[in-house]
């Protein structure tokens, strides 16, 4: 197993396997969400475009597990300036912790510390001070909760974030076994870097 950081070139050439990852983990608790390669590629343009994106990259071999992806926030003011605005936060302060996928198999082996080690420290380097992220808020008594379900706030706990009161962005996406999409709260967290 390696993970390393992947800007550029090699970011580019990583990203229809970013799509897959996405599509495949995604469709699991608490996502649920049904998509496809056409909507993710759609999804990761901006990270083309974007001198100061990164996808952290998870391989066994040759072959991507997992990956978490990050951007300065202002390359998602469209989404979430509104839910900002109030806050006081400017978000070109902000590099914005986009997603972190990786394949069950893989996970308890100190990844996801890699995942954020790495991206913490490209935001150190484009002079951010501070890191966040959203998590999907789903009801404790959704019907596809899984038995036994243990949320990742410790983690993130652990790692410094702390959930930034009424900062809750939405967006839409189809859920599995339903023909409409529908809008998701998600929770944002936070971690200062100074």
């Amino acid at each position: 197993m390696r993970v390393e950081a992947l800007t550029g070139d090699t970011l580019e050439a990583a990203l229809d396997d970013v799509a897959r990852l996405r599509l495949a983990v995604f469709r699991h608790w608490p996502y649920l969400y049904d998509g496809d390669l056409a909507y993710e590629r759609r999804y990761l343009a901006p990270y083309r475009s974007s001198p100061s994106a990164i996808v952290v990259g998870a391989f066994d071999g040759s072959r991507l597990v997992g990956a978490a992806t990050g951007t300065p926030m202002e390359d998602h003011a469209d989404d979430f300036a509104a839910a900002f605005a109030a806050t006081g936060f400017d978000l070109a302060d902000i590099f914005y912790c986009a997603e972190s996928v990786l394949l069950p198999e893989y996970r308890g082996q100190g990844i996801g510390h890699r995942f954020f080690d790495l991206r913490e420290a490209h935001a150190r380097a484009l002079g951010r001070r501070h890191v966040a992220f959203c998590a999907v808020m789903r009801p404790d008594d959704h019907p596809a909760r899984p038995a036994g379900y243990r949320p990742l706030d410790s983690f993130w706990r652990k790692r410094g974030y702390a959930p930034l009161p009424g900062v809750v962005a939405r967006f839409g996406w189809c859920d599995i076994g339903d023909s409409d999409e529908t809008r998701k709260p998600l929770q944002f967290w936070i971690r200062d870097m100074t």
